[in-house]
């Protein structure tokens, strides 16, 4: 039995280049450190903890489309899990996680301590 030609039409197309339910999945948190403060300021920088699982290129989709920002470049890297004890008696540990940094075009910038 062949199948249907898909069609779309131009509420389709909008809809797929809005952002998504997707991309705020991708995007957890921004990470806010003095380094990455100092990175936004200096070098255009922005550093995200994103899903474990995303990849480089769907980072900057949802980056792109949820800011509305060009990314030149993203690095990502895994912060491994820490094992603590405080005091002598208690031990735990604190998640890992996957560290993401983006790289925006000259005259980009994200704000992310909106009033």
């Amino acid at each position: 039995m062949p199948r249907k030609a898909k069609v779309t039409t131009p509420e389709v197309v909008n809809e797929v280049k809005k952002g998504t339910a997707n991309d705020f999945d991708i995007i957890i948190e921004p990470l806010i450190t003095e380094k990455s403060m100092t990175m936004s300021q200096e070098n255009n920088k922005a550093t995200f903890i994103v899903k474990s699982d995303a990849n480089k290129i769907a980072i900057k989709k949802a980056i792109e489309h949820i800011y509305n920002v060009k990314v030149i470049g993203v690095q990502t890297s895994h912060a491994k899990s820490k094992t603590v004890t405080r005091g002598s008696r208690y031990k735990g540990t604190l998640p890992g996680y996957k560290k993401a940094i983006i790289t925006l075009a000259s005259g980009e910038a994200i704000d992310l301590f909106k009033e």
